[in-house]
């Protein structure tokens, strides 16, 4: 961090702490309403505050609102309230992934379908219990979208300004979307090639964890054309690398900070930019064994040291690490010259470092 950061660059303005009032303050009222309708959405209320509430880095929040401040925008209550609502698009997302992935854990819990079809088992209904938690995942992950939209319209803010931001919030959430499925189109089709694990980065992260929350602050501030132009230089690459980051972690992180067993990515078969590139420059025979183990739901922890060394060998983890620091200069570079709020630069440079060298 930067010399003038004495707090972390998500902790800045207080905007940690009041991302996650404002995100609690809606769920006591979701909760109201829910059970209202039906005691059996108690669990329902259980489970997303959980989620919600229970972790999360809110680096969508903090890029947002330093966008909206680095353009000259003015603090407020509402603002936060407004920015907030993007933790309700990630919670969708990541529900979704999880179950995409057939991820047992999250943040060192059961994941959402995993922890309804525990319920389903314990209370002895009838039925298939995974059905019944993939249905309440698809769910779940569908209202916060939908509550997504309603925290951004209940946040105090002027509705012409919430119209301005509108087509950004709107672009954003069907990024992430076709993301998503061109990451599971990837692993069905066995596409390996390191384009293909580019533009899945790109669309499935990238864009929606950096680019877009830039943007959007940016338009609630009505920033002009040159610095929303800054803001894709340096949100487009900075969010491949948090990405790529994330690619990473998913194959060497400590289980113990990142709250998923150890290779989790390797077992769900994800092609990502770091198997690409060792795919492409491992030996025949490392990438016949790569391909063939990857997706693999029952490799062990031997079969996972396996196919990390092959990845190390190849030169995959290094070439990998040497286009996170690449990315990450190139974005940086983007704020040079840029009429910028002086705390918002100082700010967003920390958030380059939090987001590509993070260790969950």
């Amino acid at each position: 961090m930067t010399a003038s950061a004495p707090v972390p660059p998500v902790d800045r303005a207080g905007l940690r702490r009041r991302v996650d009032n404002s995100l609690a303050r809606f769920l006591v009222r979701q909760r109201a309403w829910m059970t209202g309708v039906d005691d059996g959405l108690a669990t329902v209320a259980d489970a997303l505050e959980a989620f919600v509430l229970g972790g999360g880095k809110r680096l969508r929040p903090a890029f947002g609102y330093w966008g909206y401040r680095g353009a000259g925008g003015l603090d407020s209550d509402e603002i936060v309230s407004g920015l907030a609502a993007l933790e309700f698009v990630q919670a969708s997302a990541l529900i979704h992934d999880d179950l995409m992935d057939r991820s047992d854990t999250r943040r060192g819990e059961p994941s959402i379908h995993r922890r309804f079809a525990a319920q389903h088992r314990a209370a002895g209904w009838g039925g298939e219990p995974d059905g019944f938690g993939e249905s309440s995942a698809i769910l779940l992950g569908d209202l916060c979208l939908v509550w997504s939209d309603e925290l951004l319209h209940d946040s105090g803010l002027d509705p012409i300004v919430v119209s301005r931001a509108r087509p950004v919030f709107d672009e954003m959430r069907a990024e992430v979307t076709i993301g998503q499925y061109l990451d599971v189109l990837a692993q069905a089709t066995r596409d390996a090639s390191v384009d293909r694990a580019s533009k899945v980065a790109r669309y499935k992260s990238a864009k929606y964890t950096v680019e877009r929350p830039l943007l959007f602050g940016a338009a609630l501030a009505d920033a002009p054309a040159e610095l929303r132009a800054a803001y894709s230089g340096y949100g487009l690459p900075l969010g491949e690398a948090f990405q790529l980051r994330d690619d990473v972690l998913g194959v060497f992180g400590d289980p113990g900070q990142t709250g998923k067993p150890a290779g989790d990515d390797l077992r769900e078969g994800k092609r990502t930019y770091l198997v690409a590139a060792a795919l492409e420059a491992t030996t025949p025979a490392g990438r016949e064994l790569l391909d063939r183990r990857l997706g693999d739901p029952g490799l062990d922890r031997a079969g996972i040291e396996v196919l990390r060394e092959i990845i190390t060998s190849s030169g995959a983890l290094d070439r990998t690490e040497r286009r996170i620091a690449t990315l990450t200069d190139t974005a940086l570079a983007a704020l040079v010259g840029v009429d910028l709020e002086a705390e918002a630069r100082e700010v967003l440079v920390d958030l380059a470092v939090v987001a590509t060298r993070r260790k969950d």
